[in-house]
C-alpha cells in the first residue's frame, strides 16, 4: 500500500464484557476498537483489531449511594455500555456496594492491633468538665471508690492536650493526685493506674517533664514497678502450690478458681506496668533522667518483664530496652544470660512484627557483648536459622557475630546448625549468596570440626561445583578455610587439585584466583605429586610472571610466593623451579617488599623450604645473595621473620663453612654488641690508683672489674689482648655432642636430607594470623 493512497482512518469500538474492579471501587468495561485505513474510493485498505479495557472509577459509592441513579448516569456517559444493559450495571453496583463495606470491616479488623491507643480509660457514665476541677478534686479526700472517681474525671480531662495548660496552673489538683498516688497505690491497683495515666498525659510533651520530675512520680512508678513485679512472682508461686495441691486431692475446682483470679490480676497489673513503664519511657528522652533510672536498676525491672505474655506491654518493655541499650553501660546490665535470651527466642515467635523485631535486635545487640552465653545454647542457634523469612537476615548477623570468636566455633559443630546452613547455600538459586550467609559460613569453615561436617557426604563437592561453576570468590574463600585444617577433610581435595589449578591459567577474576591459589597452598599432602601439577597446567611461567613487582595487585603476588614455599617442600619442584630463575625473582621482589612484613615473612620461608633441597641450596648459597639477605632479617622487629631466618640460617650453616663463620661472627656480634662497644671503645685510665686485697691480688677501687678489660684474658693467648675477640673462642665451651663445628645443630638431629626432624608450619602473617583463617564482614567481592 502506497502511503499516497491513505485518505481515511475509520475505527469501530464493539462492547464486551462488563465486571467489578477487584481492588478498587470501579467497573472494569471490556471493549475491542476496529480500525479500518480506507482509500481514496472508501475501500478498506488496511485493518487491525485490538482488545482494550475501562476503568470506571466511582469515587462517591458509598453505603447512602442511590444505585439506580448512579447506574444511569454511568450508563449516560460511557458510550461503550449500551442502555440495554442498565439492569446489569445496577446488580454490580450493588454487590461492588456491598462487598467494600465487608473488606473495609476486615481490613480494620487485620490493621488494628487490638488497640492503637496506649492504654485503656476507665469509661464514666459522665462527661468531664474542665469547670468542675475542684469538685474532682474534692472526691480525692473520700473513700478509695470515690478517689478512682475523681481521679478518673480528670484522667479524661488530661486525655485532651488543650486541658494540659489549665490543669498544669491547678496545683491543688495536681498536688493532691500526687499525694493520693503516694499514700494509696498499694490499695487499689485501679487508683495507682488512673493517676499514673494522668501524669502520663503530661509526660507525652517534654515541656511537661519539670512538672513531673517536682513531683517525683518517675522515682514512685520504679518502685510501683518493683513491688508489682514482685506481686507476680508470689502470685506464680501460690498458683503452683493451690495447683499440686489440686492434683494430689483431684480436685481442679480450687486450682480453677484461683487461675481466674489470676487472669483478673494479672490483667489489671499488666495495664498498670503498662501505664507507668511508658511514663518513664517518655521521661528518659533526658539522658540525665535516664541516668537516674538505671542507677535505680530499671534495666533489670525491664528484663525481668519480658516473660509477659501482653503484647502491647511486650512492645513497649522492647522498644525501652533498645533505646536504653544505645548505650554501653546499660546493655552491660542487661545481663543477656540463657535464661533471658530464651525469653527473647520466644518473643520471636509472637505474631507481632513490632515484638519480633525488637527482640531479635535485641538478641543481634547482646552477640556483640555476651556472646557466650549465646552460643552456648544451641536452641537458639536453630531458631535464627530456621526462623521466620523476615528475620532470617538479622538472625544471620547474630550468628555471624558469635561465629568471630573462635572460642565459640566449635560449638556450632554439636547443633543442627551446620546442615541447615549448608542446605540453604545449595538451595539458593540467586548467582550470589547472601553476604550475611556467606559470612558466616566462612567463619564457620576455620574451625576444624565444623569443616569436617561441612565435607560429609558430597559436602565439599557441591561446594566446589557451585563455586567452579559461577567463579564466586566468597564461596572459594569458604573451601580455602576447609583446605587448611589436616586430617580427612584435606585429603577430600587431592580430587580436585586439576580444577582449581586449571583456574590460575585462565584470565578469570582476580580476587577469585587469590582464592584458589590460597587452597592450593594449603594442600601440603604427602601423596600429592607437584611436580606434575605444574607441568600439566604450566604455572612455572605464571608464577615467575607474577613474582615481578607491579605485575598483579599484592594480594595477588602473596598468595604466589606462598604457592611457591608449598610446592618446594617437593625436591624435583624446588629444582624445577630454581632452574626456570625464581630465586632471583625472589630476591627482587624482597627488595621491593621489604617493608612489608607479609612478603618478606613468605619469601624467607620459601628460601627456608629450598635450602632443604641440594640443587636449590647450592644455588641459593653459591649464586646469590640470599644469605646476605637473612644475615641482614635475623635481628627484624617481627618475631615470626627471625624465627624463620635463624632456622634457614642454621641449615646454611651447617652445609657450608665459609657462610657458618659469617652466620656465627654475626650472632655473636648482635648478642653481645653492648658489652664489645665498651671493651672496645673504653679507654684505659693508667693514672687509676690500685688497691690490694689480703692475698696481694690488685682490684679496682670502685670495685667494677670492667674497668680492666685485659683481666679477662690470660697468659695463655686463647683470646688475644688486643681487643680482636674471635667467636670461635666459645665453641670450644660448648657441648659437642649436640653442636656441629660452627654452633649449630649437628647432623644427627637432621633426617636424611639434612631437614630437621620437625619442619615448622607455614609462619604466621605479621598479623598473628593466617590469611586463611578468619573471615570479617568487611570483605568486598564484586558481586
Amino acid at each position: 500500500m502506497q502511503a499516497d493512497d491513505a485518505r481515511y482512518l475509520k475505527r469501530k469500538y464493539k462492547g464486551g464484557s462488563l465486571d467489578v474492579h477487584p481492588t478498587e471501587k470501579a467497573l472494569v468495561v471490556q471493549y475491542e476498537v476496529e480500525a479500518t485505513i480506507l482509500g481514496e474510493t472508501g475501500d478498506p485498505m488496511l485493518g487491525e483489531r485490538k482488545e482494550c479495557q475501562k476503568i470506571i472509577r466511582l469515587k462517591s459509592l458509598n453505603s447512602n449511594t442511590d444505585i439506580a441513579s448512579l447506574a444511569r448516569k454511568v450508563v449516560e456517559e460511557c458510550r461503550l455500555i449500551s442502555p440495554s444493559r442498565l439492569p446489569e450495571v445496577e446488580q454490580l453496583l450493588f454487590y461492588l456496594q456491598n462487598r467494600k463495606k465487608s473488606a473495609e470491616k476486615k481490613e480494620k479488623k487485620q490493621i488494628k492491633p487490638r488497640d492503637l491507643t496506649p492504654f485503656e480509660g476507665i469509661e464514666l457514665d459522665e462527661e468531664a468538665n474542665i469547670n468542675s476541677i475542684d469538685d474532682y478534686v474534692e472526691l480525692l479526700y473520700e473513700d478509695i471508690p470515690e478517689k478512682i472517681r475523681g481521679a478518673t474525671l480528670i484522667l479524661h480531662l488530661a486525655r485532651n492536650p488543650d486541658n494540659l495548660e489549665e490543669l498544669l496552673q491547678n496545683e491543688t489538683a495536681l498536688g493532691a493526685l500526687a499525694r493520693v498516688l503516694r499514700e494509696d497505690w498499694k490499695q487499689s491497683v485501679d487508683l495507682a493506674t488512673t493517676i499514673i495515666y494522668v501524669f502520663f498525659c503530661f509526660s507525652s510533651f517534654s515541656q511537661f517533664h519539670g512538672l513531673i520530675t517536682h513531683y517525683k512520680i518517675g522515682a514512685l512508678c520504679m518502685s510501683i514497678i518493683e513491688h508489682e513485679l514482685k506481686r507476680y512472682d508470689l502470685w506464680q508461686d501460690e498458683l503452683q502450690k493451690k495447683k499440686k495441691a489440686d492434683i494430689l486431692s483431684n480436685l481442679k475446682k480450687e486450682y480453677e478458681k484461683a487461675l481466674k483470679k489470676y487472669h483478673g490480676l494479672l490483667t489489671k497489673q499488666e495495664q498498670l506496668l503498662r501505664v507507668a513503664l511508658y511514663l518513664l519511657l517518655n521521661l528518659s528522652e533526658d539522658t540525665r533522667t535516664e541516668l537516674k533510672m538505671r542507677n535505680k536498676n530499671i534495666v533489670h525491672l525491664l528484663v525481668k518483664t519480658l516473660d509477659r505474655d501482653s503484647e502491647e506491654l511486650l512492645v513497649l518493655v522492647v522498644s525501652f530496652l533498645k533505646k536504653l541499650s544505645i548505650f554501653l553501660e546499660n546493655k552491660n546490665d542487661m545481663g543477656l544470660d540463657p535464661l533471658n535470651i530464651g525469653k527473647l527466642v520466644t518473643l520471636i515467635r509472637i505474631e507481632c512484627s513490632k515484638v519480633q523485631s525488637g527482640a531479635v535486635l535485641l538478641i543481634l545487640l547482646s552477640a556483640t557483648l555476651n556472646m557466650q552465653s549465646v552460643s552456648v545454647h544451641s536452641w537458639l542457634v536453630c531458631v535464627c536459622v530456621s526462623g521466620d523469612e523476615a528475620q532470617r537476615q538479622i538472625a544471620m548477623c547474630i550468628l555471624y557475630h558469635i561465629s568471630m570468636d573462635d572460642r565459640f566455633k566449635s560449638m556450632f559443630a554439636y547443633t543442627d546448625c551446620i546442615p541447615q546452613v549448608m542446605k540453604m547455600l545449595f538451595d539458593c538459586v540467586e548467582e550470589r549468596i547472601d553476604a550475611e550467609l556467606i559470612s558466616f559460613c566462612i567463619n564457620l569453615a576455620a574451625n576444624k570440626r565444623n569443616a569436617q561436617i561441612m565435607c560429609e557426604g558430597h559436602g565439599l563437592k557441591m561446594l566446589m561445583k557451585r563455586a567452579l561453576k559461577l567463579k564466586d570468590p566468597l564461596m572459594m574463600k569458604m573451601i580455602r578455610n576447609i583446605s587448611q585444617h589436616d586430617g580427612p577433610s584435606k585429603n577430600l581435595f587431592i580430587d580436585y587439585v586439576g580444577d582449581l589449578a586449571a583456574q590460575i591459567g585462565l584470565k578469570e577474576e582476580e580476587e577469585f584466583v587469590i582464592e584458589c591459589l590460597g587452597t592450593l597452598s594449603n594442600l601440603t599432602i604427602p601423596d600429592l605429586d607437584w611436580e606434575l601439577v605444574l607441568k600439566e597446567y604450566n604455572l612455572v611461567p605464571y608464577l615467575k610472571d607474577h613474582l615481578k613487582p607491579g605485575s598483579a595487585e599484592d594480594d595477588l603476588i602473596l598468595e604466589v610466593v606462598i604457592m611457591i614455599g608449598t610446592v618446594s617442600m617437593d625436591d624435583s619442584c624446588a629444582v624445577m623451579l630454581a632452574k626456570s630463575g625464581i630465586i632471583p625473582a625472589l630476591i627482587e621482589l624482597l627488595n621491593a617488599q621489604q617493608e612489608d612484613d607479609e612478603f618478606v615473612c613468605q619469601i624467607v620461608y620459601v628460601f627456608y623450604q629450598m635450602v632443604f633441597h641440594q640443587a636449590t641450596r647450592d644455588v641459593i648459597i653459591k649464586e646469590t645473595q640470599a644469605p646476605a639477605y637473612l644475615i641482614d632479617l635475623m635481628h627484624d622487629k617481627n618475631a615470626e621473620i627471625r624465627k624463620v631466618c635463624d632456622n634457614t640460617l642454621d641449615i646454611i650453616a651447617e652445609y657450608d663453612v665459609e657462610w657458618g663463620k659469617k652466620i656465627q661472627s654475626e650472632k655473636f656480634r648482635w648478642h653481645n654488641s653492648q658489652w664489645l662497644e665498651m671493651v672496645e671503645n673504653r679507654q684505659m685510665d693508667e693514672a687509676e690508683p690500685f688497691m690490694y686485697g689480703d692475698d696481694g691480688e690488685p682490684f679496682l677501687q670502685n670495685g667494677d672489674i670492667l674497668e680492666r678489660p685485659d683481666l679477662f684474658y690470660s697468659a695463655d693467648g686463647i683470646i688475644p689482648a688486643d681487643g680482636a675477640i674471635s667467636p670461635e673462642f666459645f665453641t670450644d665451651f660448648q657441648n659437642g655432642d649436640l653442636l656441629g663445628p660452627q654452633g649449630f645443630p649437628s647432623s644427627s638431629l637432621t633426617d636424611g636430607y639434612g631437614q630437621m626432624g620437625v619442619t615448622p608450619a607455614r609462619p604466621a602473617t605479621a598479623y598473628g594470623f593466617r590469611p586463611d583463617e578468619q573471615f570479617y564482614y568487611g570483605y568486598t567481592a564484586s558481586r
